[in-house]
């Protein structure tokens, strides 16, 4: 009887002991690189002919015209984002202007979408990205590695022919909480949890330089994590996961933590989002950034040394 009573007891032990250290090692797991989002020049050179690929090109309207990848169509900032005058720069406009303007890409609710930059928009890119993520296509949306320079250097097929793509037809399903405003982050500043990233350059991080913002500085409790330091400045290829992960986790960015990041008017920001969420993050874009907010004379700016409390390249 003794005996029984003993191992019943063990067992009620050991059995609340390891569902903790599992939930423990749950936290604190490192989140799930999603490596989809990046795709190599091999990757796509097998899956060129794809029925359902839809290629983006990024970039000078003259450099797609000297020579783009076969069946790549040429997207501007232009067509992704409010009329100029009419709202905050490159702020997103309605689902029914970007529904019209992937339609007339092609794209469909069955397509795999790769963006590439055809010398170095890498930002602009990014931001191509996050406009489709936002209508419900991340999971089938990618960057090419390295853009038209890698796919170039390989000796890999260029056309100079401009067709007409056959229109698409597809159901929006906009993900409407990975835009955030000006009040959701003022209500998250020092929210446990929620880490707000600034991708801008140090200089205007720390307030040295405004740019063109009515003022200079940080949103408070921000952390610096340039735009530039995601990428090698040799191929504008990303830098490798652990690398990414290591700039993160030197920004204070903890694995369970929500990520909103913010630049100067969401480009900048717009990589930064895609690197997050490549990591594994719960992102999430403030698309009027440091425009909207230093507008805004009731909402605080923070002038600071950036070399404390920024992440260097």
């Amino acid at each position: 009887m003794k005996r029984i009573f003993c191992a019943v007891m063990v067992f009620m032990f050991v059995i609340p002991l390891t569902t903790s250290r599992q939930a423990t090692a749950s936290v604190t797991s490192k989140p799930e690189i999603r490596k989809s989002m990046i795709v190599s020049t091999d990757w796509l050179a097998r899956h060129l002919k794809d029925e359902s690929l839809v290629l983006l090109q990024v970039g000078e309207k003259e450099e797609y015209l000297a020579g783009h990848i076969p069946g790549a169509r040429f997207i501007t900032n232009a067509d992704i984002s409010t009329p100029r005058g009419e709202g905050l720069a490159l702020e997103l406009p309605p689902v029914a202007q970007l529904q019209a303007t992937f339609e007339k890409f092609g794209v469909t609710d069955k397509s795999r979408i790769v963006i590439y930059f055809s010398k170095d928009w890498v930002t602009p890119t990014a931001r191509v990205f996050f406009t489709l993520d936002y209508l419900g296509f991340g999971d089938r949306t990618s960057i090419l590695d390295g853009g038209l320079p890698a796919w170039r250097a390989e000796g890999k097929p260029l056309v100079t022919d401009v067709g007409e793509a056959k229109p698409g037809g597809f159901t929006p399903r906009p993900l409407k909480q990975l835009v955030v405003d000006a009040a959701w982050v003022s209500a998250n500043l020092n929210k446990p949890g929620v880490r707000i990233l600034d991708a801008r350059a140090r200089t205007f991080y720390s307030g040295e330089e405004a740019g063109r913002m009515p003022r200079g500085g940080h949103i408070p409790s921000a952390l610096n994590i340039p735009f530039s330091s995601l990428i090698e400045e040799s191929n504008n290829k990303f830098k490798n996961a652990e690398t990414l992960n290591q700039l993160f986790n030197a920004a204070g960015v903890k694995p369970e933590d929500s990520v909103t990041t913010y630049c100067h008017i969401g480009q900048q920001a717009s990589l930064l989002y895609f690197v997050a969420r490549y990591l594994g993050y719960d992102a999430h874009l403030y698309d009027g950034s440091f425009e909207d907010w230093s507008r805004r004379p009731e909402l605080p700016v923070v002038n600071s040394d950036a070399s404390k409390t920024s992440i260097k390249p």
